[in-house]
Order: structure tokens, then C-alpha cells, then sequence
């Protein structure tokens, strides 16, 4: 049995998978925001309660906002700010008694997909999530690559490609730098974008019904959002050339970019012909707690 737990910022979410992939159990507990001695207690007291309806002990995976930093061993780039700084693959391990896997949450979703979702059997595989933020996983053959300063597939914060007009110098992003790509496609730059268009203060979401029902700002900015995310992606396709990009996240339920999105990255992409596919994520908004609980997959 395989055990993955996704700890967000607002949700601890823990999962049991036979290694068919076949769920077992599921629980979601709330996150003890700005508390890293409860974290540790949740987490533990998360592991024991999956365990004990299973009746079995499992293999654990954990996804986490940020990545625990080569070289100190710490949490590093979580906007879960209390765990930044913190030994937690120290802690955790030693709290629960067994080795742990631990990975960036994007990541997970990248796993989770490329070993038994939209991705399966892909050799190339980029994971997207576009929501809050926007994150970036990259597996091939089966493995993470994380990266000699694990940051691998960290693509939100590049420089939004071929800025032009008023997207140069860009938004301030929370990570110091201006303009990167986070700024332009999360589900806040939408609903900003949207805003500084004329529009009303409303979520992305919102953003998207208007544009469905024909309403003409709302469709420009999706047009625009469109637009950027095919310069965002071709230069991630000129890289790594994936078989695959799978999107999840809040705005991967937007079912026009599926269409949209590869019509326009091709005048981006140094091929005369593209066959990578954009696809949306199958396992939604269980892939990032699957992918922790795969960290354990023969592969690795």
C-alpha cells in the first residue's frame, strides 16, 4: 500500500493506494495555518488514522508547497510561510518512524499524471497548474526532474516570453521579481487583467462565464490570457519538446484553451510541424495527493 499526503496551505490531504492504483481510502483534514509543531501533529495523527482503517502499513509520499533545498537540507520557496526554513524531512521521518519521499506539490501532479492519468504512457511529460499561483512539473520515462538545485519545472517564475506594450516591466510577483509568468496566468492575473480592461472586480472564473456568454471584455482578456499561455508553453515545448502538457488547477476547467491555446503556440515553436498535445488532467484535483503517494513507484 502506498501512502500520499498533499499538505497545502489550507488543507492536509492524506490518501491509501493499492498498487493497481485502486484508492483505498481518502481523508482531508484542515491545515494548522502558520503552526509548524501542529503541522508535524497533523500529519503524523493523519498517517496513523489511513493506517488504521486500512489495517496496513504503507509506503509514505509527501507533496509540499516549495522544495526542501539541496543545500541546507530546509524548506525553501513555500508560500506556506511557516514551513520555510524548517528540517521537516528531518522531523517527519523521525516522528513516524520510516523514510520519506518528499517532492514539490506540482511536481506530484506531474507524477500523478504521466503514471496513470492523462499522460499515461507519455515519455515526455509536462504538469501545469494554473490557479492561485502557477506551478510546473516535468517527468520523463517515468521520473521527476527535480533538479541540481530542485527547482525543475519551475517555469511560472521565467519571464513571461516576447513581453511586449504594457506587459513589460510587468506585475510585481511575491517572489521579488516583476513580470514573471505567474503574474500573467494565474487565476488572479486573469481576474486582473480583466479589471484593468474595465471590468468589474470578479474571479476568474467569473471571468470565464462572461466570456462564454458572449460577453465581449471578458472574451478579450481570455483572448489575451490565451495568447500569453501559448508564448508561455512554446517556450517549455522549445526545451523539453514534451510528448504531453497536462493542465490542472482552477482554470483547467476553462474547456477553450484546449483548442485555443495549441492553434496559437505553433508561431512560437522552432518546428514546422507540432504534435505535443494539451490535455487536461484526469485524476483533477486528486492529482496532487496520488502523485505523493506514486514518489513510491518502481520507476524511482
Amino acid at each position: 500500500m502506498r501512502i500520499g499526503i498533499d499538505l497545502g496551505g489550507s488543507k492536509i490531504e492524506g490518501i491509501a493506494i493499492a498498487d493497481d492504483g485502486a484508492e483505498r481510502m481518502r481523508r482531508r483534514i484542515a491545515a494548522p495555518r502558520g503552526d509548524y509543531e501542529h503541522t508535524i501533529d497533523a500529519v503524523a495523527g493523519l498517517v496513523s488514522a489511513i493506517e488504521g482503517q486500512t489495517g496496513a502499513r504503507g509506503s509514505l509520499g509527501i507533496g509540499i508547497p516549495g522544495t526542501i533545498s539541496p543545500a541546507t537540507g530546509l524548506i525553501k520557496n513555500s508560500n506556506s510561510t511557516w514551513l520555510n526554513g524548517r528540517p521537516l524531512a528531518e522531523d517527519l521521518p523521525r516522528r513516524l518512524d520510516r523514510p520519506i519521499r518528499f517532492a514539490n506539490d506540482a511536481n506530484c501532479f506531474a507524477l500523478s499524471e504521466a503514471t496513470d492519468g492523462a499522460a499515461s504512457g507519455a515519455a515526455v511529460v509536462f504538469g501545469v497548474i494554473v490557479g492561485t499561483g502557477t506551478g510546473g512539473g516535468v517527468v520523463i520515462n517515468g521520473r521527476l526532474l527535480v533538479g541540481a538545485n530542485a527547482i525543475g519545472g519551475e517555469w511560472g517564475h521565467n519571464p513571461l516570453p516576447g513581453a511586449h506594450g504594457g506587459e513589460s516591466p510587468g506585475p510585481r510577483c511575491y517572489c521579488g521579481r516583476s513580470g514573471c509568468i505567474e503574474t500573467f496566468l494565474s487565476g488572479p492575473a486573469l481576474a486582473r487583467d480583466y479589471m484593468a480592461s474595465g471590468g468589474p472586480e470578479v474571479t476568474a472564473d467569473e471571468v470565464a462565464r462572461r466570456a462564454a456568454s458572449g460577453e465581449a471584455l471578458a472574451d478579450a482578456a481570455l483572448c489575451r490570457y490565451e495568447e500569453r499561455m501559448a508564448r508561455a508553453l512554446g517556450s517549455v515545448i522549445n526545451l523539453i519538446d514534451p510528448d504531453v502538457i497536462v493542465l490542472g488547477g482552477g482554470l483547467s476547467n476553462i474547456d477553450r484553451l484546449y483548442d485555443r491555446v495549441p492553434l496559437l503556440w505553433s508561431r512560437y515553436i522552432f518546428s514546422d510541424s507540432v504534435t505535443t498535445r494539451l490535455v487536461r488532467a484526469r485524476h483533477g484535483d486528486s492529482s496532487g495527493v496520488r502523485g505523493a503517494a506514486w514518489l513510491w513507484n518502481e520507476k524511482m
